[in-house]
């Protein structure tokens, strides 16, 4: 063989996110990345809170990233021939329906943070017994409330609002997916074979799924009327699901998948109960490793599945809490209202003033999300006087990511009652050390940044790895790279301080059921 193995064993991640796709390689065993490429991805607004994406070309940006990124390895002296596994990770809830005879999409990918199926929730609602529109009807079955955020919902408005995906259901033709499954599908053939499956967490999310069997349960496929033939089979997050026939990598096995959160947590190496992550992004998401326990939030928290490393094993669980607005508040201080000029500014200008002179943000464009689970909320900067700067507003946007996950962390304990002794944090927003800083210092606890920040890749190609026998995800360890951070200020201080976010948040609800008065 005249190849010699530049970097050993390579597990390659896609990394499909709601903004852009990736594929990144790293060693086999190690956090190490040898190459990437990304490429961002377009969203489509047909309407006021429609939010669409084409899945042929999110399909075609993963292949080109694939092929770019195979082109930079054979330029470091690598060959395709050294990657063993390959794993996926994906934006989570987003649906998308095909034809399994043509392999042409029935209608746009309907993207999780669409909002254009609220009134199917309220049909759904009238279905509930006894008339009580209980949100949580489902939730000791599925884990998940009655949200227009959930993939099952978003199948239910295609199937009675698009004729063609009725016809093909009709037909026998359809097939339903989330982002995992239609990569998985055409990677693996397409219409010549190619596996239709997906992974326990993915679909722990489609609400359609029981979350102690892992199976599709008939009450709820009942209550959504959604025919099974359409779905995927549900499989572990660590197992060969087929050979990839794309070109670059012929005959590669496809064995690794995992939704997005819960691929940071693998990658954050929260293996064990009781540890938890926070990736900052455009929202906010909060993981706690619950182990096989399965714990009913009594406090506005998600249970899902974490991970299931092979057929074979047990599942692990965890709760999760949603901030719907993180990033995406400098975002609004950049270009609605031309207080900052790219979001890389807020540092400095947060620092410009010497504390947060009293005010607080409560940045609920469209409602809050956990723990309040209150789409009325609408946002508010309370506290400002004559003396209030730019600095301030701005330094009151960033904490109040930090408060936002101060409120989940609460409901986590008291859901557990096992107490977090340190977070582990990932994620763009994470660059910035004050921001981290500030983390530490309102939840009271040593917050943790890995120096590798693709930890949602990682996780992916942990699992993917640990299926061909060339990744002991359980005796991995990144945590030497880590940076720390320690809280500075006293408990009397931090928790003033959340007494006050409290009173804004209070004062934030109520506005949209008011102004219809």
């Amino acid at each position: 063989m005249s190849h010699t193995n530049k970097f050993g064993d390579l597990v390659g991640s896609i990394d499909e996110g709601t903004s852009s796709a990736r594929f990144i390689l790293f060693r086999a065993e190690t956090s190490d990345i040898v190459c990437f490429h990304q490429k961002e991805l377009r969203q489509m607004y047909p309407q006021e809170g429609w939010v669409e994406q084409d899945p042929k070309e999110i399909l075609s940006v993963v292949e080109e990233c694939i092929e770019k990124t195979i082109e930079k390895l054979q330029e470091l002296g690598g060959s395709p021939t050294d990657i063993v596994a390959v794993g996926v990770t994906n934006q989570r809830e987003t649906t998308i329906v095909w034809d399994k005879t043509t392999g042409e999409p029935l209608y746009n990918a309907i993207v999780w943070l669409d909002m254009r199926t609220a009134s199917t929730v309220d049909q759904l609602l009238e279905t509930v017994p006894n008339k009580t529109r209980n949100k949580n009807y489902l939730k000791p079955l599925c884990g998940l409330p009655l949200s227009p955020y959930f993939s099952a919902v978003k199948l239910r408005w295609l199937i009675d609002n698009v004729p063609k995906v009725k016809t093909a259901i009709k037909n026998g033709n359809c097939l339903f997916g989330t982002v995992d499954t239609w990569l998985i599908w055409n990677l693996t053939g397409g219409v010549n074979g190619g596996a239709h499956v997906t992974d326990v967490t993915n679909a722990s999310r489609t609400m359609l799924m029981n979350i102690e069997t892992l199976h599709y349960d008939r009450t709820l496929g009942k209550f959504f009327d959604i025919p099974f033939e359409i779905l995927p089979e549900i499989r572990s997050s660590s197992e060969v699901y087929g050979k990839i026939c794309l070109k670059a990598l012929e005959g590669v096995p496809l064995s690794g998948c995992l939704g997005d959160q819960q691929a940071a947590l693998v990658g954050q190496e929260c293996l064990v109960r009781g540890k938890a992550k926070a990736t900052y992004g455009t929202g906010c998401f909060l993981l706690y490793n619950t182990g096989n326990a399965l714990i009913d939030s009594s406090h506005g928290l998600i249970t899902t599945v974490a991970y299931q490393m092979g057929p074979e094993a047990h599942p692990t669980y965890a709760l999760e809490g949603s901030v719907a607005i993180a990033g995406a508040a400098l975002g609004w201080l950049r270009d609605n209202i031309n207080i900052l000029t790219s979001a890389k500014e807020s540092e400095e200008l947060a620092l410009s003033v010497e504390n947060n002179g009293d005010v607080y943000f409560v940045p609920a464009f469209s409602g809050l999300y956990a723990p309040y689970w209150n789409q009325e909320a609408r946002g508010v900067i309370c506290g400002i006087t004559e003396d209030t700067q730019r600095g301030h507003i701005v330094r009151a946007s960033l904490e109040a990511v930090c408060f936002q996950v101060r409120d989940i962390l609460d409901a986590m304990n008291k859901d557990c009652g096992i107490p977090l002794v340190k977070l582990k944090v990932d994620g763009g927003m994470t660059a910035n050390s004050l921001l981290t800083q500030w983390q530490a210092d309102l939840i009271g606890l040593e917050v943790q940044r890995p120096a590798v920040v693709e930890t949602t890749a990682l996780g992916a190609a942990m699992a993917a790895g640990r299926a061909v026998g060339c990744w002991d995800v359980e005796n991995v360890s990144v945590e030497s790279n880590c940076t720390s951070f320690r809280p500075k200020i006293t408990d009397d201080e931090r928790d003033m301080r959340y007494s006050k976010w409290k009173m804004a948040v209070e004062r934030s609800f109520g506005w949209e059921s008011n102004a219809m008065v």
